[in-house]
C-alpha cells in the first residue's frame, strides 16, 4: 500500500487538492449566498469565489504536488501560466452560473409561485379567505441577515477595540458588551497567542531573513499622507469616517509641527477623558442579562478563531508574496502577523521572534509598518460592513 501511494503521490495529492478546492468553492458560494444574496453569489461572488480558490489551488500545487521551487521571474511565469490555464474554467463557470442558474431559479420561482396560488385558491374555497390569510401570513418572518452581529464578532480578528465598539453599536448594541471584553482581552493575549502560530507557519530559514533598512521619510509626505487618507475615506468608504477621520486628523495635528498644543492634549487628557467614559459606558452594558449568556461564550470562541485567522493569514500573504521576489528583497514572514491593528504589541512581538533566532536582526520599524496598516484596514473593514449592512 506505502509503494502504490509513493509511486502515485503526485496524481493522488492532485485530486486531494482538487477536491479541497472544490469543497472551498462551494463553502464560499454558500458563504456569498447567505451574506449579499443570491444574485450577487451568482455574479460577481461567484468570480470572487474563483479567484480564491485559484489562489488557493495554485499555492497548495505548488507546495504539496508539484514541490516548484522556481523564485522571481521564473515563478511569476508559472503562476501567469497556471491563471491562463484556469481562466478558461472561471469565465465557463461564471457563465454556467450567471445564466443558467439564474434562469433555473425564475423558472422554479414561477413553477412554485403557480403551486402556491392554487393551493391558496383551493383553500380558500374550504376555509375561508380570512383564513388562508391568516395562514399564509402568521409564521412569516424578516428575511435573515448578518446584522444579527456576526460582522462585529469577525472584526474581533483585526484587534481593534474602538472599531469592534464602533461597529457592534451600530450592528448589535445588545452583544457590544461581550464583544468589547473579548477584542480587548485578545489584544492584551497577543504575545500568548500569536508566537505559536508564526512559528507553526515559518521556517527556521524564514525567521532569519534579513531586510533592508527602511528609508527616511520626508515632512512632506507625513503631512499629505493623512490628507490623502481622509480624502479617499470620503470617497470609497463615507461610512468609516467616524473611524478613519479621526485617525488622520490626529495625524495631521502631530505631523503638521503648528499645532502641537492641540496635539498634546489630543494624544494626553483627551483621549485619557474618552478612554474613561467609553469604559463606563461599555461596562453599563454588560448587565448579566446580556452578558452571563452563552452568547457570550461563542462570541469568545468566535472572536479567538477570527484573531488567529488574521494572524496566520498575514504570515501566509508575507509567504506568498515571497515566492515572486528576488533573493535579496524578500520579506521575513514574521512581520506578518502586524498585519491586526493591536498597535504597537504586535510589531514588538515579531521583534522578539526575530531576536530569538538572531540577535542581531531587528524587524521592529519594519513590523511597524504592517501595524499601522492594520488600524487603517480594520476601520475600512467596519466601514465596507456599515455600507452593506445599514
Amino acid at each position: 500500500m506505502m509503494k502504490f501511494f509513493k509511486k502515485h503521490w503526485e496524481v493522488l495529492s492532485y485530486l486531494i487538492f482538487g477536491v479541497l478546492t472544490t469543497l472551498l468553492n462551494i463553502v464560499l458560494y454558500a458563504l456569498f449566498n447567505r451574506l449579499f444574496g443570491y444574485t450577487a453569489a451568482n455574479s460577481w461572488g461567484n468570480v470572487l469565489d474563483n479567484v480564491i480558490c485559484i489562489l488557493f489551488a495554485y499555492v497548495t500545487n505548488r507546495a504539496f504536488v508539484f514541490a516548484s521551487r522556481t523564485q522571481g521571474r521564473e515563478a511569476l511565469k508559472e503562476f501567469g501560466a497556471f491563471v491562463t490555464c484556469r481562466l478558461g474554467t472561471l469565465v465557463l463557470d461564471a457563465a454556467i452560473v450567471m445564466i443558467f442558474g439564474n434562469l433555473l431559479a425564475a423558472q422554479g420561482a414561477a413553477l412554485v409561485e403557480s403551486f402556491m396560488n392554487g393551493a391558496l385558491s383551493l383553500l380558500a374555497g374550504w376555509f375561508g379567505p380570512d383564513t388562508v390569510l391568516h395562514m399564509a401570513t402568521g409564521g412569516a418572518a424578516p428575511a435573515p441577515s448578518i446584522s444579527d452581529g456576526s460582522a462585529a464578532i469577525a472584526i474581533i480578528g483585526g484587534a481593534d477595540g474602538p472599531t469592534a465598539i464602533f461597529l457592534s453599536s451600530k450592528l448589535a448594541p445588545n452583544l457590544m458588551g461581550a464583544i468589547a471584553v473579548s477584542a480587548y482581552s485578545y489584544m492584551a493575549l497577543v504575545p500568548v497567542i500569536q508566537p505559536p502560530i508564526m512559528r507553526l507557519l515559518t521556517t527556521k530559514n524564514e525567521r532569519v531573513i534579513r531586510m533592508k533598512p527602511p528609508r527616511a521619510v520626508s515632512h512632506t509626505e507625513k503631512v499629505i499622507f493623512p490628507i490623502i487618507g481622509l480624502l479617499l475615506t470620503c470617497f470609497l468608504v463615507p461610512s468609516g469616517l467616524p473611524l478613519l477621520g479621526m485617525l488622520f486628523f490626529g495625524n495631521l495635528l502631530k505631523e503638521s509641527g503648528v499645532t502641537r498644543r492641540l496635539a498634546n492634549t489630543a494624544s494626553g487628557p483627551l483621549i485619557d477623558t474618552i478612554t474613561i467614559l467609553l469604559g463606563l459606558t461599555v461596562g453599563a452594558s454588560t448587565q448579566a442579562s446580556e452578558f452571563l449568556t452563552l452568547d457570550s461564550i461563542k462570541i469568545f470562541a468566535l472572536g479567538a478563531l477570527s484573531f488567529v485567522i488574521a494572524t496566520a493569514s498575514g504570515v501566509i500573504f508575507v509567504k506568498i508574496f515571497n515566492i515572486f521576489l528576488k533573493k535579496g528583497n524578500k520579506i521575513n514572514p514574521l512581520i506578518g502577523n502586524a498585519g491586526v491593528s493591536a498597535v504597537p504589541d504586535s510589531a514588538r512581538i515579531s521583534q522578539v521572534i526575530g531576536l530569538e533566532y538572531d540577535s542581531t536582526n531587528y524587524l521592529l520599524m519594519h513590523a511597524m509598518g504592517p501595524n499601522v496598516a492594520g488600524v487603517i484596514g480594520s476601520a475600512v473593514a467596519a466601514g465596507i460592513l456599515l455600507g452593506f449592512l445599514m
